[in-house]
């Protein structure tokens, strides 16, 4: 007599769900966002006291746009990102940032109590680079 070695078919469905790739995802996921954040405080960790404004709707941003801050602090120091330069050293970075195909837009960050004159200065060494894309970080007041 001759055994018969086929599996007896079921009906069920299989209930079984593979989680392991989903794990890994959401590892990948909170390592990359462990990385970025204090990239991101980085920024935020120079002490400038902001002018003020009134509060009003914020516009849509472009999506296209790239932003480089440049900072004055209090002290009347000057910070490339988040990165302490001279002066001088600005010069050869906004003329990097002009020859680029599509610039970015200058976010100036000057304190609060700093010579007006510190500010205009830096404006007009980034207009000697054709960069025309400005924008003032304020504080806004409600």
């Amino acid at each position: 007599m001759a055994r018969v070695f086929r599996r007896h078919r079921s009906a069920n469905p299989i209930a079984e769900l593979n989680v392991t790739n989903l794990i890994d995802l959401g590892f990948m996921l909170l390592i990359i966002f462990m990385i970025a954040t204090p990239l991101i405080q980085q920024e935020q960790s120079i002490q400038v006291n902001l002018p003020t404004e009134t509060k009003r709707p914020q516009e849509k941003p472009d999506k296209d746009l790239t932003f480089q801050a440049i900072s004055i602090d209090k002290h009347g120091r000057y910070f490339f990102g988040s990165t302490p330069i001279e002066f001088s050293e600005l010069r050869p970075r906004l003329a990097e940032l002009a020859l680029r195909p599509k610039p970015p837009v200058i976010r100036i960050r000057a304190d609060l109590t700093l010579q007006w004159q510190q500010v205009v200065k830096l404006m007009d060494e980034i207009k000697k680079h054709n960069l025309t894309k400005i924008t003032f970080d304020t504080q806004s007041v409600e």
